[in-house]
């Protein structure tokens, strides 16, 4: 080989060489931009980032007004709110409450998150009758809500399930704590799920374990299932009289319940519920969201 053919030959070697190298170290960044470390596991695969909808349970505010618990969701960025039926809403609502709004309330009610950037895709929301549930659907359908999150009565599980379908909103059934509510065990929820495919699971991790269950394996139970969460820490487990504490500093396993989420692959939404502190709790609720958000990387 001439010279000069063999120093072509070379520089084409070099070139390729670094081109292979490029593509090495952006495949690297990409592993690191989940959280996980470089060459780790891809975002949507089980260990990368969660594409979960974070936010609050308004319920965190409930002694404050709708217009004021907003400005209090707003002033930490979160993205996501879920409403509560009995919120008493404050002036600009004639005394209404939810699902009673007139069309002109609702309007306002949406201006008001409009102009916080901030979206309801769902409503903590309750029944005696069928003709109840019908209003917090039709409620839901003018409002834009995806889901009612709920603990519905068992003989009105089939008369919803036909609600559900037909304004195209689903129910997600909400655990609360042992002998408060029906559902207070992944299999009551199953119960109800089964035949009605309208039917899903709103996971409250901290009453899972006000009633002596382990959320990890209760996730795990209602996998596929769930479209939401309600987030809170207790200072005790297996204690319905345990009391609420600031998430991560209490006995949820939050890293153990995380890595189970991501296993899953959930999207679905994350709502911040701080049931203590009534009064001066947003540092609470902003802390919650920074720590999952840590938690996701």
């Amino acid at each position: 080989m001439k010279k000069s053919g063999l120093l072509v030959f070379v520089g084409f070697v070099m070139i390729a060489a670094a081109a292979l190298l490029f593509s090495f170290r952006q495949d690297n960044r990409a592993g690191t931009t989940d959280g996980g470390p470089a060459g780790g596991p891809a975002e949507g695969r089980p260990g990368g980032s969660l594409k979960w909808k974070t936010g609050v349970a308004l319920y965190s505010f409930n002694r404050f007004s709708f217009e004021k618990a907003l400005d209090m969701a707003d002033s930490i960025n979160a993205n996501y709110v879920e409403g509560f039926f009995f919120h008493k809403l404050g002036e600009g609502f004639n005394g209404h409450s939810i699902p009673a709004l007139n069309d002109e309330e609702i309007a306002k009610m949406k201006g008001m998150l409009d102009k916080r950037g901030l979206k309801m895709r769902s409503l903590y929301a309750d029944g005696k009758t069928e003709e109840d549930w019908k209003a917090n659907f039709v409620f839901a359908k003018k409002m834009g809500l995806e889901f009612l999150t709920g603990e519905p009565q068992k003989q009105h599980w089939d008369a919803i399930e036909k609600l559900a379908a037909e304004y195209r909103v689903k129910i997600a059934i909400h655990e609360h704590a042992k002998g408060s509510s029906y559902f207070w065990h992944p299999d009551s929820v199953l119960m109800a799920m089964k035949d009605r495919p309208h039917f899903r699971a709103c996971a409250d991790l901290g009453h899972w374990v006000r009633s002596g269950l382990d959320p990890v394996k209760c996730l795990k139970m209602l996998e596929g299932k769930i479209v939401c969460l309600h987030v809170k820490d207790l200072d005790a487990a297996g204690n319905l009289k345990a009391n609420d504490v600031m998430v991560g500093t209490g006995v949820l396993d939050y890293p153990a319940i995380v890595a189970e989420l991501k296993r899953q692959r959930f999207d679905g939404y994350v709502y911040i519920e701080r049931e203590g502190n009534w009064d001066r709790n947003i540092p609470d609720v902003d802390h919650a969201l920074k720590f999952l958000d840590r938690l996701n990387r």
